[in-house]
């Protein structure tokens, strides 16, 4: 392989690695997102459950549920945020990937070329041989 398809490569490699990462750092971010509305979900289940057992409780549902609605459109803003940069992390993946595939294809290719040539080379060579012998 030469030097420049080998620096190619290593170079589309560290880009997919470090997309990888991206990827994995922001699915992690959607999980606890994700984990973040079922938990409030709950909270505002358990609230309700309490609130009919408990009158005081009952007055204050109200001002807890309109926190409970601004806190849960906030977490759900941020996982259409966090889908909306999931596509784009997966969209650089997958053209990094195709990027490296091509250079490891181009090595292959100047590989093999360069096979083949040697290969035609040495039959010159024996030929070459052959027709000497046979003359002399």
């Amino acid at each position: 392989m030469t030097s420049w398809a080998h620096s190619l490569i290593r170079i589309s490699n560290y880009e997919v690695e470090t997309l990888q990462k991206r990827l994995a750092e922001i699915t992690a971010r959607r999980a606890s997102t994700e984990m973040r509305l079922a938990v409030l979900d709950a909270e505002a289940e358990v609230e309700r459950e309490r609130s009919r057992h408990d009158a005081q409780a009952g007055m204050l549902l109200g001002a807890y549920l309109a926190g409970w609605k601004a806190r849960k459109a906030a977490a759900e803003t941020d996982l259409a945020e966090l889908d909306a940069e999931e596509a784009g992390a997966r969209d650089a993946l997958t053209s990094a990937f195709e990027e490296l595939k091509k250079f490891e294809q181009v090595a292959e290719a100047t590989r093999l070329n360069r096979l083949i040539a040697a290969a035609k080379r040495e039959t010159a060579a024996f030929d070459e041989l052959g027709l000497r012998k046979r003359a002399g």
